[in-house]
């Protein structure tokens, strides 16, 4: 009796990731983005590197949390976050494949294409062109095109050039350092606050519910919305509808590496959340990950929500890089990157192993069951 066939719910987005793999040149689908073939050599500043995401509608983006303008910039963001996990600097520009209902408004279009534009003037490059078609739902399959950062002042030589090369998931080494270039969790807390999830909260805003009961702020029956810290509220929203591709992170990565030491950086974005990210280094540099829990980057302000931890782990979207960096240079980093943190570091042992730096095992609860994975499509 012939096996059933095998359908894209079994295998999950990274199967099918890896077995796509094998139609293309070896190691070009393991980072967020891929270098072009033929374009310089792999590790010459200027290369060319180019990515592909796909936002779709009630999946990434939806009208009851995402205005046209932000579905725009957030379809930007999202591409222009892979570039700069590979180590680019400067944009060239984006394609966009737009399919939607005929029953869509030119409004909701214009709104899009102005906060993709928007997004380009921010960061640079230019729309260059795409296509349209009608479809059942609305979604943009963005084409991002960047280029390898340039030269830059080594640390501890003044005036000298040092040359770069492209972040890999698999560059990373046993000993390294772990570092997050911001805090995570409060894009998964301005979506929280969007779709009204928390206790107190209504959709749009997070503001409290008309009807709820008055109580003494700090009591238990306290609405959490409402006791949320307006500017913290604020923030996590706009973290949500308006990411930032770190590109600045990657200037001072290239500012900051000691002249002593040769270009190897292992990393990837945390748009699947920091611990797939911590994770998929591992993984692709055949070495464990131990993460400081004492460390996790966590805005201070929402620190003491019931779910911040799980959100910091898992919640994913944030578009901060994580990287694996030898010591000597993690620090310099720090040093003059404000924001940025170490969060643990790589350690000999299984591939792609979570664990905690005081011995602790990774349990299923730690940042939520799917926090090492990450979202994975068709699951």
């Amino acid at each position: 009796m012939a096996e059933p066939a095998q359908t894209l719910a079994d295998l999950g987005e990274w199967e099918l990731i890896r077995r796509l793999g094998a139609f293309a040149p070896p190691g070009q689908f393991a980072d967020d983005a891929a270098l072009l073939p033929g374009v310089g050599e792999a590790g010459q500043q200027g290369a060319l590197v180019v990515n592909t995401d796909v936002l779709v509608e009630g999946l990434h983006f939806s009208d009851a949390t995402t205005g046209p303008g932000d579905v725009g910039w957030r379809a930007a963001a999202a591409n222009l976050s892979d570039l700069a996990a590979m180590g680019c600097t400067e944009v060239v520009g984006l394609t966009v494949g737009l399919v939607a209902p005929a029953s869509t408004t030119w409004a909701w279009v214009e709104g899009v294409y102005g906060g993709l534009r928007e997004a380009l003037d921010t960061y640079g490059g230019v729309l260059l062109g795409g296509d349209c078609s009608g479809g059942a739902q609305r979604l943009l399959a963005i084409t991002a095109i960047g280029r390898l950062g340039g030269g830059a002042t080594a640390t501890g030589q003044p005036g000298a050039i040092t040359s770069c090369g492209p972040i890999r998931r698999s560059d990373g080494l046993a000993g390294d350092w772990l570092l997050g270039t911001g805090p995570h969790g409060l894009s998964r807390l301005g979506l929280a606050l969007l779709q009204g999830e928390l206790p107190g909260g209504s959709p749009a805003y997070g503001a409290p519910s008309q009807g709820a009961t008055p109580t003494a702020a700090g009591s238990p029956a306290a609405p959490l919305a409402a006791l949320l810290d307006p500017n913290l509220r604020a923030r996590a929203i706009t973290a949500h509808r308006r990411p930032r591709p770190r590109f600045d992170a990657v200037r001072a990565l290239i500012a900051s590496r000691p002249a002593r030491l040769g270009w190897r950086v292992g990393g990837c974005d945390s748009s699947d959340g920091l611990a797939a990210a911590a994770a998929a280094i591992a993984a692709s540099s055949r070495c464990g990950a131990r993460l400081d829990r004492a460390s996790l980057p966590l805005d201070a302000a929402m620190a003491a929500l019931p779910r911040a931890e799980a959100w910091c782990l898992g919640g994913g979207e944030d578009f901060e890089l994580v990287l694996a960096l030898q010591p000597a240079w993690a620090e310099a980093l720090i040093a003059a990157l404000p924001g940025t943190t170490r969060i643990g570091e790589l350690v000999a042992g299984e591939a792609g192993a979570l664990g905690w730096s005081d011995g602790a095992a990774w349990s299923p609860g730690d940042g939520g069951s799917a926090a090492a994975s990450g979202y994975s499509h068709f699951n």
